[in-house]
């Protein structure tokens, strides 16, 4: 009965080959992801809880994480409005340069982030022209929480626009024309029609930004100027800890931000599926 179960069950699948294609996908997605996160679990569990709790408490590392965390939630908003709107124009928009600005929306993925953070202290630095131009006026850059909102809304920007931009182009036109049809505005229309629609897109590429600034390292470590208890994120204070030698404490800040990280891109892919089943239904 096993067998003819395992036969008719087997018999039902259109593509052949479904059975070694999971175990190889889980077998990647096991060596590559989930054993190195669970080492670091398990680095941090191997010590003295009271310990690391106390550590966790400490004014450094509290402040670390509120900044990680609000630089970026902040930087995370900036990009879904400017990379939604980006979109917008790439999409429905056609002029000269398209491909061009098409391509430089993913520089900041393909270019080192240790490049991108001394390309960012130099521009927006005391002696860079922007820099110089904004301190002019009050507004200080470089070595600031600033700073590090620039710097991970700068690496978090392609994912936004990569989220939507597809969803914006498989968008039908109907809605659009029918609602210019009954007289609605094109703020209107766009307020209550494309932006319902584009919801579960933006959410999904403010999660994947806020993923990558919660871990982001290399374009804030030059423009933030990693000073304790004022500029200094978690991904750094962890780099800190590793060269203290400290890597219970290393591990135990991963684990943190790892678990968080984890559960707001559950929590928003909840959010984004209901989104999408109430459109289903509508």
């Amino acid at each position: 009965m096993a067998l003819a179960h395992a036969f008719a069950r087997r018999s039902h699948d259109v593509i052949p080959g479904r059975a070694p294609a999971l175990a190889l996908t889980v077998g990647v997605v096991t060596m590559v992801v989930l054993v190195p996160l669970a080492v670091v679990v398990l680095t941090a569990s191997t010590a003295s809880w009271p310990a690391l709790w106390a550590q966790l408490a400490s004014a450094r590392d509290l402040a670390a994480f509120r900044l990680t965390f609000g630089a970026a939630l902040l930087a995370a908003a900036i990009d879904v409005v400017a990379g939604s709107y980006v979109a917008w124009v790439l999409v429905r928009h056609r002029f000269g340069g398209t491909a061009l600005l098409d391509a430089l929306v993913d520089v900041p993925l393909a270019l080192p982030t240790a490049v991108a953070g001394i390309a960012l202290a130099t521009l927006y630095g005391p002696h860079g022209w922007a820099g110089a131009l904004l301190e002019a006026h009050g507004i200080t850059v470089a070595y600031t929480p600033l700073g590090i909102v620039l710097a991970l809304a700068f690496v978090g920007f392609p994912f936004v626009v990569r989220a939507v931009q597809p969803v914006l182009a498989a968008l039908p036109a109907d809605f659009e024309e029918a609602a210019a049809t009954l007289g609605a505005s094109r703020n209107a229309t766009v307020v209550r029609i494309v932006f319902p629609l584009l919801a579960p897109a933006m959410l999904a590429g403010f999660a994947l930004a806020l993923a990558r600034g919660l871990g982001e390292y290399g374009s804030v470590l030059f423009i933030s100027g990693n000073l304790p208890l004022r500029t200094e994120i978690a991904p750094l204070l962890i780099v800190n800890r590793l060269e203290e030698y400290d890597y219970h404490g290393a591990a135990a800040i991963a684990t943190v931000l790892l678990v968080s990280a984890f559960a707001l891109l559950v929590a928003i892919a909840l959010l984004q599926r209901r989104l999408t089943s109430r459109q289903v239904r509508d």
